[in-house]
């Protein structure tokens, strides 16, 4: 997934995530497309994997509708996450992650460093960022071999943003964003020196406090989200 397909993506998201999109509102691809500025064919290839990631629900008669969340489900599906991927690094790293794998890694931090080397954001590191950290994430979740946690992660990825990928930027303050996107990474290189020194121990406690940070990035304190949940414990709902 790349190009205007991730920018698609990440804007929808963002869109749920700030209440511009409510619960349960159907998503039209016409309306959606238009006011993206785009064609209808990212916007329809978007959706379904917005709807893998929990955000969407697919309705039985085609289409989809937002769905309902609240912030502390999002909160405890990332806690879960950090545990589950400290799993698998310190499986990793007991094992000996091979030369292939480190060397992979060692492209997404190449890649990450190239986003930071500015030293600014730009509205399309956003996608490139989420990309990049989907792909390193998933090489340690792979690499451990583990089919229960694997399989643990994609249950507890259908909550939405509780995926490692589901980056949204603060748009307001991006510098802000900037420092701690820049801090994540760096932990990024911390863990990539705990796998290839074979410390388990310490690199599952990496990536349980690596995971905290996505409670930053996607910025559950503002006010959309807040609607959101209010809505869906309103009475009558």
């Amino acid at each position: 997934m790349a190009g205007k397909n991730s920018r698609v993506i990440v804007r929808i998201r963002e869109m749920i995530l700030h209440g511009e999109l409510s619960p349960g509102e159907r998503v039209r691809e016409v309306e959606l497309a238009a006011k993206l500025g785009v064609s209808r064919t990212p916007v329809r290839e978007a959706l379904p994997m917005l709807a893998q990631e929990g955000v969407l629900t697919q309705l039985d008669t085609r289409g989809f509708v937002v769905r309902g969340f609240t912030p502390q489900e999002i909160m405890d599906a990332i806690d879960v996450r950090g545990t589950l991927e400290g799993l698998a690094a310190r499986m990793l790293a007991e094992q000996g992650p091979s030369r292939r794998l480190i060397r992979s890694l060692y492209e997404c931090l190449r890649e990450g460093d190239e986003i930071f080397a500015k030293g600014h954001l730009v509205l399309a590191d956003e996608a490139r960022y989420g990309d990049m950290n989907r792909q390193f994430h998933s090489l340690i979740v792979e690499g451990s071999g583990s089919k229960v946690v694997a399989e643990a992660l994609e249950r507890n990825g259908r909550i939405p943003f509780a995926a490692a990928h589901a980056i949204a930027f603060d748009k307001i303050d991006l510098p802000r964003m900037y420092d701690h996107l820049l801090y994540s990474h760096r932990q990024h290189h911390a863990i990539v020196q705990a796998l290839e020194n074979g410390e388990g121990s310490r690199v599952a406690a990496l990536m349980a406090e690596h995971a905290q940070g996505a409670k930053i990035s996607i910025n559950l304190s503002r006010g959309g989200l807040r609607s959101a949940a209010s809505e869906i414990s309103a009475p009558g709902r």
